[in-house]
């Protein structure tokens, strides 16, 4: 009996399953609800490994290798660091590598780094053999392509998603059979701050746009005032379950998409089991890795692009931190920069930074004179156009270092406008109104 017809024979315990992992290793681990956490835990177990490194995105669930105690044996590399790898990256038995997220697949597939495994989450073999990644194609497409061996955790949980997602269980060197809820991400309930801030961006947005935008409360915000449009088209890096409502309501159409029309493009989903029920078998949506998703050439072919991204500080020159809260690694580049210039390069295209106005409970303004020392530059004051907050929104793009300055000023919280103003005045050598 083939392996198609009798997969199930071949499973193996996570302990086992681990068995071909060496000291020494480049692995690459699937994340976000893709996370194999199982055999991440088998791994752990391999008290005898050591000067493992593990290559990952953000990575969801229980993380035992970002634990104190496995120093000297696992080295985690973030491209984009989650809430568990930040203390290790601080304190230096971990680290992260800025990079946009367009660039990642070549890593491996150039051999930048040499893969030597990779641990994935997969849905069950099709009649064919066929199983798919998933919920997460992003880099995992290349790492499956590239590391000599596949270890992997079949869950009956997993969706089967079209695009480039297929692996053939005859590339897969040891698994393991699961039938696990996967893990989900839910939001909070949305503040006025996040509302107001909603509002406005939905205000940009034409009939006929073509959406990017990430998870988390602002582009929920936006996602909940848009059932008045018309049209909209989804290419994006990730998306959640807001996608689903505007789907439902005939808002979402992707009909004049020119880059995979009449799909939902995407890398990756985060969310609750119904957008996870959303995307199995549907072929409206479409993963493709994200050296294709993050593509400017591509985003820019698209009309009217909408590309919403978030910040943790802008300077008053425009320049946009979103990965560190000074020399502290708090996420990554990830796809912002991608976007970002994909839709300025889009025909009518909007790319927006949206952020707001305060921090650490309106005793911090994100719009300030500098950004913190060690602080890194995801979005160049070369490449910046829109950003809104609470306070309304501005276009720098064609604005002088005096023209900035005065506009995120006015988009600044009101408490400290004067201290900025003052700032702007001594530095700039004119004066301000």
């Amino acid at each position: 009996m083939s392996i198609v017809a009798d997969w199930r024979a071949k499973t193996l315990s996570p302990d086992d399953a681990v068995a071909p992992i060496k000291s020494g290793m480049k692995i690459f681990i699937h994340g976000a609800a893709a996370t194999p956490t199982p055999l991440i835990v088998a791994l752990c177990k391999r008290l005898e490994l050591e000067n493992v490194s593990l290559y990952h995105l953000h990575v969801a669930g229980e993380i035992p290798y970002a634990e104190p105690i496995h120093q000297g044996r696992f080295f985690s590399i973030s491209f984009f660091a989650g809430e568990a790898l930040r203390k290790p990256i601080e304190e230096g038995w971990a680290d992260f590598m800025p990079i946009f997220l367009a660039d990642i697949p070549r890593l491996f597939t150039s051999g930048t780094i040499r893969l030597d495994a990779a641990i994935l989450q997969l849905s069950p073999p099709d009649r064919h053999g066929f199983c798919t990644l998933g919920t997460s194609a992003d880099a995992a497409r290349a790492a499956a392509d590239s590391a000599k061996i596949i270890i992997a955790e079949i869950n009956d949980q997993m969706p089967r998603t079209h695009g480039n997602t297929a692996v053939h269980i005859d590339k897969i060197n040891a698994f393991i059979h699961t039938n696990r809820p996967l893990i989900e991400h839910h939001g909070s309930d949305e503040t006025a701050v996040e509302a107001r801030i909603g509002e406005i961006i939905a205000d940009l947005i034409e009939d006929g746009a073509t959406l990017q935008m990430g998870i988390g409360n602002i582009p929920d915000a936006v996602l909940t005032r848009l059932h008045n449009k018309q049209d909209l088209g989804i290419h994006t890096e990730m998306f959640s379950d807001r996608i689903v409502d505007l789907v439902e309501a005939g808002v979402i159409t992707n009909r004049l998409k020119k880059i995979h029309p009449n799909r939902i493009t995407t890398s990756f989903v985060s969310g609750s089991k119904r957008v996870f029920d959303f995307v199995h078998e549907n072929p409206m949506v479409e993963f493709h890795p994200c050296d294709r998703t993050n593509d400017t050439a591509l985003i820019r072919q698209n009309d009217k692009v909408v590309a919403i991204n978030s910040a943790l500080e802008i300077d008053l020159t425009g320049q946009v931190c979103a990965d560190s809260l000074g020399h502290k690694i708090y996420s990554g580049i990830g796809g912002q920069m991608d976007f970002i210039h994909g839709a300025a390069l889009s025909r009518d295209g909007k790319p927006i930074i949206a952020i707001p106005s305060t921090a650490a409970k309106g005793k911090v303004s994100r719009i300030a004179p500098d950004l913190k020392l060690g602080a890194g530059v995801v979005t160049t004051r070369g490449h910046i156009h829109w950003v809104v907050t609470e306070f309304g929104a501005v276009n720098l793009h064609g604005k002088t270092l005096r023209e900035r300055g005065e506009a995120l000023i006015s988009i600044a919280h009101p408490d400290f406008r004067s201290e900025l103003r003052k700032t702007l005045k001594e530095r700039r050598h004119f004066i301000v109104r």
